[in-house]
């Protein structure tokens, strides 16, 4: 993976992805990173008029923007995979952070197996403020890693890239999970982070996490704070396994 771009109209670096989302993002010197969740889900387009009111009430511009969490009513095909993501950056390119297919927004997007949203909503959004006077700069980065899947990347259909497609026994859950922690370790490592600076670890399945919560996660320090285990899917079909990771220090509800 590419060195880490700075996107200097949000205060934060991105590591670079595919055009729907970027693998991740890291506060810039000067900057921090905070996350807010919905206390229940927020349709998409309601979803941006909120996040858009809300940073104008703390002064900052949508190119602060950095990092989303998405729930949708169920796994996509590929085809409408593509066309949501292209509706979903529409937003990102008026508010200054999509251009030329390069998107520096890291994003998760997966769905609830029970009570899902109606259609694609927002769960939760991370943005950039300065570091407050009198701040320790000597604390780690702050950071959101993108949810990674079972899937290697690179060209080609998902169903040509997934990991032991169709299989989730005790054997092929583990080999699902180490390329997903793996993945992860690499964006974390493009954004000069390590597990150590983590505050939380999240996993979606619907399949069963015990096979890998020793010998994959807890042995490699993935989830010493804990692990927050949502039961959901990965947001295009075929896919049985996706984690993120984020090191914030300031989570709000709203």
């Amino acid at each position: 993976m590419s060195d880490a771009i700075a996107f200097e109209a949000g205060g934060f670096r991105y590591a670079p992805g595919p055009f729907q989302y970027s693998a991740g993002v890291a506060a810039e010197p000067g900057f921090t990173i905070e996350r807010v969740r919905f206390h229940g889900h927020a349709p998409l387009e309601d979803g941006f008029r909120a996040i858009e009111a809300y940073l104008r009430a703390l002064g900052r511009p949508t190119t602060a923007f950095c990092a989303c969490e998405l729930r949708s009513p169920a796994p996509f095909t590929e085809e409408g995979f593509i066309a949501f993501n292209r509706v979903y950056v529409g937003t990102l390119e008026r508010w200054g952070l999509f251009r030329d297919d390069d998107n520096p927004v890291a994003r998760s997007n997966v769905c609830p197996a029970y009570d899902p949203p109606p259609e694609p909503s927002f769960h939760a959004f991370s943005y950039t403020v300065p570091q407050r006077p009198g701040s320790d700069d000597t604390s780690p980065r702050t950071f959101v890693v993108s949810g990674a899947a079972e899937a290697t990347e690179g060209p080609g259909s998902y169903s040509e890239r997934i990991i032991c497609p169709g299989d989730t026994t005790p054997d092929a859950m583990r080999e699902k999970a180490q390329h997903v922690l793996g993945t992860l370790e690499t964006r974390m490592d493009t954004l000069g982070v390590r597990w150590r600076d983590a505050t939380a670890t999240q996993a979606y399945t619907v399949h069963d996490l015990h096979p890998v919560l020793e010998g994959e996660l807890a042995k490699r320090g993935a989830i010493a704070h804990g692990l927050d285990w949502s039961y959901a899917r990965p947001p295009v079909e075929g896919l049985d396994y996706e984690m993120d990771v984020r090191g914030v220090r300031v989570e709000r509800v709203i």
